[in-house]
C-alpha cells in the first residue's frame, strides 16, 4: 500500500510540474526583420541617428514565470549605417567601435521582470568595444502571436534603453568654440524585433 501511495505522489508531482516545462517556449530573432537603431545629440543641436543589421540571437520565453526566461543577442558592429560613408568610416574605426577587433556586440540578460501591462524590464550584460557593463531594457510585449502566411509562429517587441557611450570607451570628442562638445555622451537605443518560435528546440526553464 505504501509503495501504491509513492507511486501515485510521484504521478501527481509530475503532473503538476510538467504544463511549467512545457510552456516554456523558445523563440528565434528573425534577422530579416529586426533593426538595432540608436539616436545621439550632434553639435548640440540635432540628432544624429543610425543603425546596426545582421542581429541574431535567442529568447527563451516562461509565461508561467518570467523570471525564468532568458535573451540572448548578437549584433554585427560591422553593419553600421547613419547614412553617411565619411560618418560611418569613422565611427567604425578605433575612436568609436573599432569594428576590425571588435566585429560583434552582445546582451545577455541576467533577469527579467514585469513592469507593468504588457510590459517588461529585462536587464543584463551588454558587450561591446571588449567592455561589459550593465543595461536595462525597457519592452513593449512580446506581443499576441499570429501564425504567418508561411505557417510559422510570430511575435515581437520594442524595447528601449538609455546608456553613457563612454561606459563602454565610446570617449572621442572636441570641444566647441562655443561651448559644448561635437558628440554628446547619451545615446538612446531603440530595439524592434520580430521573434519566430522555434517549435524543434525543447526547454525545460
Amino acid at each position: 500500500m505504501n509503495d501504491l501511495k509513492a507511486i501515485a505522489y510521484s504521478t501527481l508531482a509530475m503532473l503538476v510540474l510538467t504544463p511549467a516545462i512545457a510552456l516554456a517556449e523558445t523563440w528565434d530573432v528573425d534577422t530579416a526583420h529586426a533593426s538595432a537603431q540608436f539616436s545621439v545629440k550632434h553639435m548640440m543641436v540635432s540628432n544624429v541617428r543610425g543603425e546596426f543589421g545582421n542581429i541574431k540571437g535567442t529568447i527563451e520565453i516562461n509565461p508561467r514565470d518570467i523570471s525564468q526566461s532568458t535573451v540572448l543577442v548578437e549584433i554585427d558592429a560591422r553593419t553600421l549605417d547613419t547614412g553617411n560613408d565619411k560618418r560611418d568610416e569613422h565611427l567604425k574605426s578605433a575612436d568609436f567601435f573599432d569594428v576590425t577587433k571588435y566585429p560583434k556586440m552582445t546582451f545577455t540578460s541576467t533577469q527579467v521582470k514585469r513592469a507593468g501591462d504588457g510590459k517588461l524590464a529585462v536587464t543584463g550584460d551588454l558587450t561591446m568595444r571588449g567592455i561589459t557593463k550593465p543595461v536595462t531594457l525597457d519592452v513593449e510585449g512580446p506581443t499576441p502571436t499570429v501564425v504567418s502566411p508561411w505557417g510559422t509562429k510570430v511575435s515581437g517587441v520594442h524595447a528601449t534603453a538609455v546608456i553613457d557611450r563612454k561606459d563602454w570607451g565610446l570617449t572621442w570628442n572636441k570641444n566647441l568654440d562655443a561651448g559644448g562638445v561635437v558628440v554628446a555622451d547619451e545615446v538612446k537605443i531603440t530595439l524592434d524585433v520580430e521573434l519566430i518560435r522555434n517549435d524543434r528546440k525543447v526547454s525545460t526553464r
